[in-house]
């Protein structure tokens, strides 16, 4: 009896020692550093080749082993703010697994770095008071479902007070959700820091699910209008005319705001486009052969801002976007700033936003 609880015990223990030589390492990654450089580890005894990519870097970075599995790099100082990265084993992109912050994405998977300033940025949690941010669902019957959308309420809110608070509707874009804007864009805390330094009105900023498919895309129009304002409106005490209604967004987010706010201006007082995609129909069938009035959009927008990086894809589509719509003398302002296709530029077209509209 005793040589069989032996061989059990035996077994048993090799087991787990064969276990624990399978099981990973604990790593911590990615590491940011005081400097502001970044060391980036990943685990693998099998993997050929590991790079690291990210929107901080021009090209991808090889990574290097050590004998126990553990791929590692450390890139040189980056500019602080929040990048998105990923990492390529074999030819295979990953999301960093050793990393719960992840993109917000219905398409790509990537890992996010936040690179602290040496003073706090306009994104940073600061010693504030904060807005809350809560999920909220609407019965939209321009799509016949009910769909999810992110209400901001700023610090102070009293839903049984006097106050009438304005709004900004707040779009994503393409193949991001309804939470990108928080957690990639931390529009919450921009709004929460500049509110505590008086540079912003306090305000809601709904931010929905903007993507319709499989529905034709001119249908998010419809429903903006039809479904998600009307649902703030009998939810919430806000302000229910143009002039306490604001609607932006980036990349398809920015051209669905164009469609949104120029065929609606009794309706949106403040129309701001990030970086706007508008090469879709919808906007084809909106401005192709567009004869606005002027001089009573002119009354009806209190602010009209386009902007865009020099280094996005978009930029040249973009300049012909302001340039037509100056050609209809609307008063559009433009923001060109450096940078590309990037939420990093997108954080800072909404503090510019953010400071500029319900004033």
């Amino acid at each position: 009896m005793k040589r069989i609880v032996s061989l059990l015990s035996a077994v048993l223990l090799a087991g787990i020692t064969a276990m624990a030589q399978q099981r990973p390492p604990a790593i911590s990654s990615p590491d940011v550093h005081p400097d502001h450089s970044i060391t980036f580890r990943y685990f693998s005894r099998n993997a050929k080749q590991v790079m690291v990519s990210g929107e901080f870097l021009k090209a991808p970075v090889a990574m290097t082993k050590d004998t126990s599995g553990i791929w590692s790099v450390t890139v040189p100082p980056v500019k602080p703010d929040i990048y998105p990265y990923s990492f390529t084993v074999d030819s295979v992109q990953l999301a960093d697994p050793s990393n719960t912050y992840i993109f917000a994405n219905e398409r790509f998977k990537r890992s996010i770095v936040d690179v602290p300033g040496d003073q706090p940025l306009v994104h940073s949690l600061q010693n504030v008071p904060h807005g809350k941010i809560s999920y909220r669902y609407y019965k939209s019957g321009t799509l016949g479902t009910t769909r999810q959308l992110l209400v901001y309420t700023p610090p102070g809110f009293d839903p049984n007070g006097k106050t009438r608070y304005p709004v900004l509707y707040l779009i994503h874009g393409g193949s991001d959700t309804e939470e990108t804007w928080t957690k990639v864009g931390r529009a919450n805390l921009i709004a929460d820091n500049l509110m505590a330094q008086g540079k912003a009105k306090p305000m809601l900023i709904v931010m929905p699910y903007g993507n319709v498919r499989p529905a034709p895309m001119p249908d998010f129009t419809k429903d903006m209008v039809n479904d998600i304002v009307p649902f703030i409106e009998s939810n919430f005490p806000v302000i229910k005319e143009s002039k306490g209604r604001a609607v932006a967004g980036f990349s398809v987010g920015g051209g669905q705001t164009l469609n949104i706010g120029l065929t609606n201006p009794d309706k949106f007082a403040y129309v701001c486009s990030y970086a706007p995609y508008t090469a879709t129909d919808e906007f084809r069938k909106n401005f192709a052969d567009w004869s606005p009035d002027a001089a009573q959009m002119n009354k009806q927008l209190k602010l009209f801002t386009i902007s865009v990086g020099t280094e996005d894809f978009l930029y040249e589509p973009v300049k012909q976007n302001i340039a037509y719509f100056q050609e209809k003398k609307l008063p559009v302002k433009s923001y060109i700033v450096p940078g590309g296709h990037t939420w990093m530029n997108c954080k800072q077209y909404l503090a510019t936003t953010l400071q500029e509209v319900f004033k």
